[in-house]
């Protein structure tokens, strides 16, 4: 370590953080792809409000076509996601030792993918599961506290990434 730099040691702490979250994305979609039948439960039951004792059931999307559409829709955009959380540790890991301009360029697919993971995580789960369908009513059906976690590590990790401390 005595021969690496700290603007070195910072571009390969850049490099690990978008790996995890690569690798974070790929655990995810493999649990849905092989999982899929627990994951759709798991969203119907958000989806129809079935457990929430909610005032707002006319909101409640019933429909199975639509649960299994919906799911699809959150598998593609988490397909999206780590594809460009590991695309973007690939440029990363190739501009290594470029320039710090070529450096910071190579951050394009990890921010886009970041930003992914935010929508789905943030957006999606948080405002639309939670807003909309009442998510955090259910005891059983509530995923808060998960999507809360990823998104607290999601933020700091994006702001970290595109700080221009690594040159």
């Amino acid at each position: 370590m005595g021969t690496l730099t700290t603007a070195q040691i910072i571009r390969r702490s850049k490099i690990a953080i978008v790996l995890m979250v690569g690798v974070f994305g790929v655990l995810i979609v493999f649990s849905n792809l092989t999982d899929y039948q627990s994951n759709y439960i798991y969203l119907g039951h958000i989806l129809s409000m079935d457990t929430t004792n909610s005032h707002l059931q006319y909101r409640a999307i019933t429909s199975e076509m639509m649960h299994h559409r919906i799911y699809w829709m959150i598998m593609t955009l988490e397909t999206i996601f780590t594809s460009s959380c590991l695309l973007g540790c690939y440029q990363l890991y190739k501009q290594l030792d470029a320039s710090p301009e070529q450096f910071h360029e190579a951050k394009k697919y990890a921010v886009l993918g970041f930003l992914v993971g935010l929508f789905v995580y943030y957006f999606c789960l948080q405002v639309i599961g939670n807003e909309w369908f009442d998510m955090d009513q259910s005891e059983d059906w509530n995923a808060m506290k998960w999507a809360q976690s990823i998104v607290d590590f999601l933020i700091p990790a994006l702001i970290y990434l595109v700080l221009k401390v690594d040159n």
